[in-house]
């Protein structure tokens, strides 16, 4: 499940590191992004959620281990939420909380003009990966970014992510959970997930990704694929 800023297809150098004797992953786009750019709806977490496992419906998959980055990370959760017997697996890679994300009020101000503003997208992307990266990436981030999102979806899962809180309903879950965080991002990184999902699931454990901030697909997937194939192979 991609991010605030992704799609279907903005999940960088993964999908071809993919080891497709073990693993079938399936990348859907959530509603008002890439192929389902058009498709109307409340844009909220819980729609997304049951979207998501309509997804699994189709493909014929009765349990499934689930992946989310950043918004995709919240999502996840609320599917765990709503099918707990279904969710074999969850990993979070720079996921939002199930609690949400609060914001100060400069920040929500540079987050809520995203939607309209490809310099305030820009700006978030820079903050998020540390202020390193190259300008011609980021530049190239919020062209896919404009390209693979409805502007009004875009807006409307702001508050979504941001705040939504359904914390209690998942804290406590046995299932296994692999968090991964990279150590560039300010936002959620390491001391963001220690007090969030490190604290609701009790079979939870965090890798801190090094040269890494908030798109670890695109700026480390090599080590972002390891991790998951491990993860998501080992014995329980």
């Amino acid at each position: 499940m991609h991010g605030w800023f992704g799609s279907a297809r903005g999940w960088g150098g993964l999908p071809g590191l993919i080891d497709g004797s073990r693993f079938t992953y399936a990348f859907p786009d959530l509603r008002g992004y890439g192929e389902r750019r058009d498709v109307p709806g409340a844009y909220t977490i819980a729609e997304a959620a049951a979207d998501m496992l309509a997804v699994a419906d189709e493909l014929g998959w009765e349990r499934f281990s689930l992946v989310g980055h950043s918004m995709g990370g919240i999502v996840a959760q609320r599917v765990l939420a709503d099918a707990p017997e279904r969710v074999e697996r969850l990993v979070g890679i720079s996921p939002v909380p199930a609690s949400g994300v609060p914001f100060d009020e400069q920040g929500w101000a540079l987050f809520s003009g995203a939607a309209e503003s490809p310099a305030n997208r820009r700006a978030i992307i820079d903050l998020t990966t540390g202020n390193r990266l190259a300008g011609s990436w980021l530049d190239r981030m919020v062209r896919a970014s404009l390209d693979g999102s409805d502007a009004k979806a875009f807006a409307a899962y702001l508050p979504a992510w941001a705040r939504t809180d359904f914390s209690a309903e998942i804290a406590g879950n046995p299932v296994p959970v692999l968090v991964i965080a990279g150590e560039h991002d300010p936002a959620l990184g390491e001391a963001a997930m220690r007090g969030s999902w490190l604290a609701h699931y009790p079979d939870a454990r965090l890798e801190v990704l090094a040269n890494a901030g908030h798109y670890a697909m695109d700026e480390t997937p090599v080590r972002l694929v390891t991790l998951l194939d491990a993860f998501l192979s080992a014995e329980r």
